[in-house]
């Protein structure tokens, strides 16, 4: 393999996390930072700074793809799912098999048609859901694709203090230029030929989060806590595993671990949110006041569709999925599920 101050990194995506990655990336190579905005570039290459972190030496904020794509071979892709598949196809014609793509990004796309939206309560099949793994394979010439994935939040990276992720892919070449890419004494690279399940488990906790979030709005303690982690983790494993996922990818770093995190986190998105309307914000007044995109927003009625389609039983996601988009209150959702009649411990084993 050759030495990684010969590579040239490319990073797709100048937001929190992606910026994290570029500094990481940095420590071992030249670095490309792509951003489709224009007046961002120009701020990161005169103030050296980018959503609050210094950027590396190393670091070249770009605009250009055709540059970007002839300057790096192994490419992190990490932009928001909402808009993963446009940006994959404005970067198809410069991409090439010999490139490596491993993304960063938890999250879901819908198949629907041009002006078709999703109905409220309108079941999902798998077949009607791509990862973004799949949209790289679908879009571009690229073969050898991966995900990055665990527990991640990208404040605590930013500030050096230690982690761990996955790099999932079916080419071991992947999952092995990857962790020499990112290889640092304070972040920890895992790697895993199981994809789908890497990737369905970093999606899924997403709606976790908000739970946990709203549970530590309303002051509710760690009892609490725990028992929608735990509980949650079962419905992650069983919408998991109707997709086509296997269940062990859910107790590792990428599932529990990342579960974990971001259930316990203020500085999780998704759990902002949730503790945010604990307190009486409205969900628009909320996202408006977003910086980066909220992924389990939109994964909560993709899971609740799903749930449907595959007749799972999925009480939290039901509860949040009628809080969010039914005008349910958070006391009448909390009392659903308190009053939910379970069967067993563990179901989903």
């Amino acid at each position: 393999m050759q030495n990684a101050q010969e590579f040239t990194y490319g990073v797709i995506g100048a937001g929190s996390f992606g910026t994290a990655v570029a500094n990481i990336l940095a420590e071992n190579g030249k670095v490309l930072l792509f951003t489709r905005r224009p007046e961002a570039c120009r701020e990161m290459l005169t103030q050296r700074t980018n959503r609050g972190q210094q950027l590396h030496p190393n670091i070249t904020p770009t605009i250009d793809i055709p540059d970007f794509c002839n300057q790096c071979r192994l490419i992190f892709p990490v932009v928001p799912s909402a808009g993963f598949r446009e940006v994959m196809q404005q970067f198809s014609g410069c991409l090439q098999p010999h490139h490596i793509l491993i993304h960063g990004t938890k999250g879901l796309n819908l198949h629907l048609l041009p002006n078709e939206e999703m109905h409220p309560g309108q079941p999902v099949s798998r077949q009607q859901i791509s990862t973004m793994t799949e949209i790289i394979l679908q879009e571009t010439v690229v073969l050898r694709v991966g995900c990055l994935s665990g527990p991640n939040l990208a404040k605590e990276i930013a500030q050096g203090q230690p982690a761990a992720t996955v790099i999932a892919s079916r080419f071991t070449e992947v999952i092995e230029q990857g962790r020499e890419a990112l290889k640092s004494p304070r972040f920890k690279v895992y790697g895993s030929n199981d994809v789908t399940g890497v990737e369905f488990a970093g999606v899924l906790k997403n709606v976790m989060a908000i739970a946990s979030g709203i549970l530590s709005g309303l002051g509710l303690g760690e009892n609490a806590k725990a028992m929608l982690i735990s509980r949650g983790l079962g419905e992650m494993v069983k919408i998991g595993r109707a997709l086509g996922a296997d269940s062990s990818a859910f107790f590792g770093i990428a599932g529990i671990g990342d579960l974990i995190a971001t259930c316990s986190s203020s500085l999780s998105r998704n759990f902002s949110v949730g503790f945010r309307l604990a307190k009486g914000e409205l969900l628009p007044d909320i996202l408006a006041n977003m910086n980066e995109v909220v992924e389990g927003i939109n994964t909560v009625k993709l899971a609740k569709g799903v749930s449907l389609y595959y007749h799972i039983e999925t009480p939290i996601v039901e509860a949040l999925y009628q809080t969010l988009y039914n005008n349910q209150t958070i006391a009448e959702s909390l009392e659903y599920l308190m009053n939910y009649s379970f069967d067993k411990d563990a179901d989903f084993l």
